[in-house]
């Protein structure tokens, strides 16, 4: 029920009213039936604005970390994901990627749409990163198809780490499903389900016209951070007074 108040009354009015987001391609997402809506992830905006313009209701795989914050405010935070159709995913440990699988065939098994980001976590730089190939097993697994999906302008106007959106116009751009039964029953092989996952991504990039790099988002977050503390420590910085 909050679900769908806060799409209706509370944030969705408040979202599309700030973001004034263009939406294109809208035919492309099936009234009925499972499916997986698979995007690029540019800002923390990304989670609501979906489901704000979708007219059915679509559920997301997010970080656990939304789900656990100390104190009151992360008590708040964790209600407010839930009430927004969020399914907390643990992203650490060995089995991360197969406890997301279960979370997402579970609600495909329902026959509801599954929102996911193949790249596993936002882009930091605006550019569009190499697909996590769990996104083809759940297509494989459920026999479902995959609506590709861009969310463009979305980096300019809300970027990591900025609270208050920037104005700036947002353009929510479905593709044409993609179907994969012609792969039915081979979900354990590698070569397939990379396959199946570059051809989800090829089809993002056309969408979002955005620089695609043939790495891991979290790779190379990681070693850009490690850098920069490789950096602090050669040239730390001098107190003026």
């Amino acid at each position: 029920m909050f679900y769908y108040v806060l799409k209706y009354v509370i944030l969705g009015p408040l979202l599309k009213l700030v973001f004034r987001p263009r939406i294109e391609g809208l035919e492309h997402v099936p009234s009925s039936g499972p499916a997986i809506v698979a995007g690029n992830h540019l800002s923390f905006a990304d989670h609501f604005l979906m489901p704000a313009i979708l007219k059915r209701r679509i559920t997301f795989l997010a970080k656990a970390e939304y789900f656990t914050g100390p104190g009151i405010k992360g008590r708040l935070t964790a209600a407010f994901f839930r009430s927004a159709g969020q399914i907390p995913v643990d992203r650490s440990g060995k089995d991360a990627g197969q406890a997301a699988i279960r979370e997402g065939l579970g609600v495909l098994r329902k026959d509801e749409l599954l929102g996911i980001y193949p790249e596993g976590t936002r882009s930091h730089d605006g550019r569009l990163y190499k697909g996590k190939v769990g996104v083809a097993v759940m297509a494989l697994r459920a026999g479902v198809p995959v609506i590709p999906c861009a969310m463009i302008g979305t980096f300019e106007a809300q970027p990591p780490g900025k609270v208050i959106p920037n104005i700036h116009p947002v353009v929510i751009r479905f593709g044409k499903p993609l179907e994969f039964s012609r792969y039915a029953g081979m979900e354990n092989e590698k070569a397939v389900l990379r396959a199946i996952t570059d051809e989800i991504m090829y089809a993002i990039l056309t969408l979002s016209e955005q620089e695609y790099v043939d790495r891991y988002a979290a790779v190379v977050k990681a070693e850009e951070a490690a850098e920069k503390a490789a950096k602090a420590r050669r040239f730390p910085r001098i107190p003026l007074s």
